[in-house]
Protein backbone atom coordinates (compact mmCIF):
# COMPACT_ATOMS: atom_id res chain seq x y z
CA UNK A 1 0.00 0.00 0.00
CA UNK A 2 1.47 3.62 -1.01
CA UNK A 3 2.02 6.22 1.89
CA UNK A 4 0.14 9.46 1.76
CA UNK A 5 2.08 12.13 1.53
CA UNK A 6 2.42 14.03 4.75
CA UNK A 7 3.40 17.33 3.40
CA UNK A 8 1.42 20.38 2.03
CA UNK A 9 3.11 20.42 -1.79
CA UNK A 10 1.95 23.91 -2.47
CA UNK A 11 3.25 25.05 0.95
CA UNK A 12 7.18 22.57 -0.08
CA UNK A 13 6.85 24.79 -3.43
CA UNK A 14 6.83 28.37 -1.88
CA UNK A 15 9.32 26.91 0.68
CA UNK A 16 11.54 25.88 -2.43
CA UNK A 17 10.72 29.46 -4.40
CA UNK A 18 12.49 30.72 -0.75
CA UNK A 19 15.42 28.76 -0.59
CA UNK A 20 15.90 29.26 -4.51
CA UNK A 21 15.29 32.86 -4.52
CA UNK A 22 17.62 33.37 -1.70
CA UNK A 23 20.57 31.38 -2.91
CA UNK A 24 19.84 30.22 -6.38
CA UNK A 25 19.63 27.26 -7.84
CA UNK A 26 23.71 25.91 -8.32
CA UNK A 27 23.95 27.09 -4.77
CA UNK A 28 21.13 25.15 -3.08
CA UNK A 29 21.68 21.50 -2.65
CA UNK A 30 19.57 19.03 -2.25
CA UNK A 31 20.48 18.39 1.51
CA UNK A 32 19.54 22.37 1.64
CA UNK A 33 15.77 21.63 -0.01
CA UNK A 34 15.30 18.57 2.24
CA UNK A 35 16.22 20.28 5.12
CA UNK A 36 14.29 23.27 4.48
CA UNK A 37 11.29 21.24 3.41
CA UNK A 38 11.72 18.96 6.58
CA UNK A 39 11.27 15.85 4.16
CA UNK A 40 13.54 12.89 2.83
CA UNK A 41 14.33 12.59 -0.52
CA UNK A 42 12.14 9.47 -1.69
CA UNK A 43 9.50 12.19 -0.24
CA UNK A 44 10.73 15.15 -2.78
CA UNK A 45 11.48 12.77 -5.54
CA UNK A 46 7.65 11.19 -5.14
CA UNK A 47 6.17 14.53 -5.24
CA UNK A 48 8.23 16.41 -7.79
CA UNK A 49 10.70 14.28 -9.44
CA UNK A 50 13.93 16.01 -9.42
CA UNK A 51 15.48 19.13 -8.13
CA UNK A 52 15.40 20.95 -11.78
CA UNK A 53 11.45 19.90 -11.81
CA UNK A 54 10.96 21.35 -8.57
CA UNK A 55 12.75 24.73 -9.76
CA UNK A 56 10.55 24.82 -12.56
CA UNK A 57 7.91 24.67 -9.87
CA UNK A 58 9.12 27.26 -7.92
CA UNK A 59 9.87 29.56 -10.55
CA UNK A 60 6.21 29.03 -12.02
CA UNK A 61 4.63 29.86 -9.06
CA UNK A 62 7.05 32.51 -8.60
CA UNK A 63 5.91 34.18 -11.97
CA UNK A 64 2.10 33.27 -11.11
CA UNK A 65 2.50 35.54 -7.83
CA UNK A 66 4.00 38.42 -9.68
CA UNK A 67 1.98 38.40 -12.99
CA UNK A 68 -1.36 37.84 -11.31
CA UNK A 69 -0.70 40.98 -9.26
CA UNK A 70 0.73 43.43 -11.87
CA UNK A 71 -2.15 42.19 -14.49
CA UNK A 72 -4.64 43.04 -11.84
CA UNK A 73 -3.53 46.19 -10.65
CA UNK A 74 -2.95 47.21 -14.14
CA UNK A 75 -6.62 46.51 -15.44
CA UNK A 76 -8.29 47.93 -12.22
CA UNK A 77 -6.36 51.53 -13.09
CA UNK A 78 -8.52 54.17 -13.42
CA UNK A 79 -5.31 56.33 -14.86
CA UNK A 80 -2.69 54.37 -16.33
CA UNK A 81 0.14 56.26 -16.11
CA UNK A 82 0.09 56.30 -12.14
CA UNK A 83 -0.60 52.51 -11.85
CA UNK A 84 2.64 51.93 -14.52
CA UNK A 85 4.81 53.73 -12.11
CA UNK A 86 3.25 52.83 -8.94
CA UNK A 87 4.36 48.71 -10.09
CA UNK A 88 7.87 50.35 -11.10
CA UNK A 89 8.38 51.72 -8.49
CA UNK A 90 6.84 48.63 -6.30
CA UNK A 91 9.16 46.53 -8.03
CA UNK A 92 12.29 48.38 -7.44
CA UNK A 93 11.28 49.22 -4.08
CA UNK A 94 11.27 45.11 -3.49
CA UNK A 95 14.52 45.09 -4.94
CA UNK A 96 16.04 48.19 -2.68
CA UNK A 97 14.47 46.45 0.38
CA UNK A 98 16.07 43.37 -0.08
CA UNK A 99 19.20 43.90 -2.38
CA UNK A 100 20.62 40.20 -2.22
CA UNK A 101 17.69 38.53 -3.40
CA UNK A 102 16.52 40.30 -6.65
CA UNK A 103 14.33 39.11 -8.80
CA UNK A 104 13.94 35.46 -9.18
CA UNK A 105 13.20 35.86 -12.68
CA UNK A 106 16.35 37.65 -13.30
CA UNK A 107 18.19 35.62 -11.19
CA UNK A 108 16.79 32.63 -13.52
CA UNK A 109 17.72 33.93 -16.63
CA UNK A 110 21.04 35.07 -16.03
CA UNK A 111 22.27 31.87 -13.65
CA UNK A 112 20.66 29.13 -15.82
CA UNK A 113 20.49 30.59 -19.46
CA UNK A 114 21.63 27.25 -20.63
CA UNK A 115 18.30 25.71 -19.67
CA UNK A 116 15.71 25.77 -22.42
CA UNK A 117 12.66 24.85 -19.97
CA UNK A 118 13.76 27.74 -17.35
CA UNK A 119 14.49 30.34 -20.27
CA UNK A 120 11.33 28.92 -21.78
CA UNK A 121 9.43 30.09 -18.51
CA UNK A 122 11.27 33.75 -17.83
CA UNK A 123 10.21 34.93 -21.72
CA UNK A 124 6.37 33.75 -20.91
CA UNK A 125 6.76 35.24 -18.02
CA UNK A 126 8.11 38.51 -19.70
CA UNK A 127 5.41 38.02 -22.40
CA UNK A 128 2.77 38.49 -19.60
CA UNK A 129 3.72 41.60 -18.25
CA UNK A 130 4.55 42.73 -21.68
CA UNK A 131 0.95 41.51 -22.48
CA UNK A 132 -0.73 43.23 -19.43
CA UNK A 133 1.38 46.46 -20.10
CA UNK A 134 0.30 46.59 -23.25
CA UNK A 135 -3.53 46.26 -22.19
CA UNK A 136 -3.68 48.90 -20.71
CA UNK A 137 -1.68 51.39 -22.60
CA UNK A 138 -4.12 50.27 -25.27
CA UNK A 139 -7.15 51.32 -22.98
CA UNK A 140 -4.95 54.48 -21.51
CA UNK A 141 -4.62 55.44 -25.66
CA UNK A 142 -8.84 54.97 -26.05
CA UNK A 143 -9.37 56.87 -23.33
CA UNK A 144 -6.90 59.81 -24.77
CA UNK A 145 -4.56 59.50 -22.10
CA UNK A 146 -2.00 58.08 -24.88
CA UNK A 147 -0.61 60.07 -28.00
CA UNK A 148 -2.64 58.34 -30.86
CA UNK A 149 0.45 58.28 -32.57
CA UNK A 150 2.32 55.75 -29.77
CA UNK A 151 2.47 52.15 -30.55
CA UNK A 152 1.05 50.27 -27.16
CA UNK A 153 3.04 46.87 -27.95
CA UNK A 154 6.03 49.01 -28.80
CA UNK A 155 5.80 50.73 -25.17
CA UNK A 156 4.75 47.79 -23.70
CA UNK A 157 8.07 46.12 -24.67
CA UNK A 158 10.17 48.69 -23.63
CA UNK A 159 8.42 49.08 -20.46
CA UNK A 160 9.22 45.08 -20.06
CA UNK A 161 12.64 45.58 -21.17
CA UNK A 162 13.57 48.61 -18.50
CA UNK A 163 11.31 46.88 -15.56
CA UNK A 164 14.83 43.71 -16.18
CA UNK A 165 17.12 46.60 -16.49
CA UNK A 166 15.47 48.06 -13.19
CA UNK A 167 15.50 44.91 -11.23
CA UNK A 168 18.80 44.37 -11.81
CA UNK A 169 20.05 48.14 -10.22
CA UNK A 170 18.23 47.70 -7.14
CA UNK A 171 20.36 44.12 -6.97
CA UNK A 172 23.14 46.61 -7.70
CA UNK A 173 22.46 48.73 -4.98
CA UNK A 174 22.64 51.94 -6.80
CA UNK A 175 19.80 53.57 -4.50
CA UNK A 176 16.62 54.84 -4.43
CA UNK A 177 17.51 58.62 -6.29
CA UNK A 178 18.51 56.79 -9.01
CA UNK A 179 15.60 54.33 -9.41
CA UNK A 180 13.09 57.35 -9.31
CA UNK A 181 15.33 58.79 -11.31
CA UNK A 182 15.29 55.97 -14.16
CA UNK A 183 10.98 55.09 -13.59
CA UNK A 184 10.73 59.00 -14.47
CA UNK A 185 12.57 59.34 -17.50
CA UNK A 186 10.91 56.12 -18.69
CA UNK A 187 7.63 57.03 -18.15
CA UNK A 188 8.32 60.22 -20.14
CA UNK A 189 8.43 57.39 -23.39
CA UNK A 190 4.16 57.59 -22.61
CA UNK A 191 4.49 61.55 -23.28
Amino acid sequence: MARNREFDVDEAVDRAMDLFWRRGYAATSLQDLLGELSIGSGSLYAAFGSKDKLYARALERYCSLQAGGIAERLEGATEVRPAVREVLVEMAEADLADPERGCLVVNAATERGGDPATVDRVAAAMRVLESALAGALERAKARGELSPDKNPVELARFLTTFVQGLRVVGQAQLGRAFVEGAVSTALRALD
